[in-house]
């Protein structure tokens, strides 16, 4: 049985993390109803959406007024349309009812707020300045569009007959696209992945210049590993807008989850191209190069990712990988124990260290973090087990490493005969697999 190291981890888009605060958590409702006057070119749908967009617009300035006088948003240093655009990417618009009678449709909605949970999403979304970026965007292009609309319709309303074809055209798009934004809002709140890659599909149909939802639709079909859909909808926003960064990068991750890691280099070195800034392109770029075996190559990458972010747990663990495959034992140490103090639950980086102790002969010290790695993982932990039973042996603690080698479910039936009794233990360690575990 050959014993299993962790991998070097991966960099996504991800996962909101949110950091804590003193706060308590108040429940706020909001219900409004909102009256749009159709014009006589306005369809039920095109009333529907208009109507759909100016009530939410007015429930989140609502709540964004509530947020502003809390004591923690205004240490945020935000300003209410900041706000307002960041808690419609947090806090969904539910529909109590809605009637149409052919020229006014009429809507009552609700929001509900956690205002724990929305100030802790407007704190992580502010230091994410793409994310918060993408939503203000999105509130301007809505507030924009709303505006665009009533001048269309009263252009429509003085227009000759012969102009009006052209104005409704336009009117038709700007209806499309606001429509377009709601399904994007939808996805974005969404954490699950079929119903987000859903909901940005119906985006892309309404609007299929939308850059943004090809970019997170592609995310979302990662987790899923349709890697080359999310390529494909990489190279559709590339196409779209070729400086965006954020494209390359994702593409870059999508090709290397193929293997393909000429083409993920080269997207990687594009995307810090247009913006050396970020920490994330420089550190998947390191794994790329990890899996190429270009080791010291990876490292310079992840000297520069913990440059441009020092506090993330990966990047270190990542480099320890490295310095591992380089047989430089105690650098990576150092740089587990740093991912370990970010990440107390980085199990990589229990797991490699004990692999880095064993080399060195810290037996204790590998027993410990093998520990841990198998409190944090309970499953699919054989390997583990096996490696701990080995390190038992090595300080003659063959009862332990008995035991342990009987949790070892996978490892050969032989192994385990040979651990019948005290004596017999010590055959394994002349097994090619200890052998190579402890570097002999």
């Amino acid at each position: 049985m050959t014993s299993t190291l962790a991998k070097t981890t991966f960099l996504s888009f991800l996962f909101i993390l949110f950091s804590p605060h003193l706060i308590v958590a108040e429940i706020q409702t909001y219900i409004k109803e909102y009256n749009y006057q159709a014009s006589e070119d306005d369809s039920r749908n095109s009333s529907r959406v208009s109507a759909m967009r100016e009530v939410k617009r007015l429930l989140l300035e609502e709540l964004g007024t509530y947020l502003e006088s809390v004591t923690e948003v205004k240490n945020f240093q935000l300003t209410k349309d900041q706000i307002t655009a960041l808690t419609a990417g947090i806090v969904k618009t539910e529909v109590l009812d809605e009637k149409w009678d052919g020229h006014t449709y009429w809507i009552k909605t609700k929001i509900v707020a956690d205002s724990d949970d929305v100030i802790k999403s407007i704190d992580n979304l502010r230091n994410d300045r793409d994310k918060s970026r993408l939503l203000e965007d999105l509130k301007k292009r809505s507030d924009d569009i709303l505006e665009e609309n009533k001048r269309l319709r009263e252009e429509l309303q003085l227009a000759r007959s012969d102009d009006k074809e052209g104005i409704k055209q336009r009117y038709d798009t700007s209806i499309k696209q606001l429509s377009a934004i709601e399904w994007f809002e939808n996805a974005y709140r969404s954490v699950d992945h079929k119903a987000a890659i859903h909901n940005y599909s119906k985006a892309i149909e309404l609007n299929p210049k939308f850059v943004e939802a090809y970019i997170n639709r592609a995310w979302h079909y990662e987790k899923v590993g349709k890697n080359n859909e999310a390529i494909a909808d990489c190279s559709k926003a590339i196409e779209l807008n070729p400086n965006m960064a954020e494209a390359y990068l994702k593409r870059g991750y999508a090709y290397l989850m193929l293997g393909k890691y000429n083409e993920a280099i080269s997207d990687f070195n594009k995307a810090i191209k247009l913006n050396p800034n970020d920490a994330i392109s420089y550190s998947n770029r390191g794994v790329t190069h990890d899996n190429l075996g270009k080791y010291n190559e990876a490292i310079l990458d992840y000297n520069k990712a913990i440059k441009l972010n020092s506090k993330d747990a990966i990047s270190y663990s990542n480099r320890g990988w490295a310095y591992t495959k380089l047989k430089k034992h105690n650098e990576a140490i150092i740089d587990y124990h740093k991912a370990i103090e970010l990440d107390p639950k980085c199990m990589s980086a229990y797991a490699n260290r004990a692999i880095n102790y064993i080399k060195l002969g810290k037996y204790n010290e590998a027993i410990f973090d093998l520990s841990k790695t198998i409190e944090l993982k309970p499953k699919d932990v054989e390997a583990y087990y096996y490696n701990r039973a080995c390190c038992y042996s090595l300080l003659g603690n063959s009862g332990n490493a008995i035991q342990d080698l009987s949790k070892s479910i996978n490892i050969d039936s032989k192994f385990r005969a040979m651990a019948k009794t005290d004596k017999d233990f010590d055959n394994i360690r002349n097994t090619p697999d200890f052998k190579r575990l402890v570097g002999e």
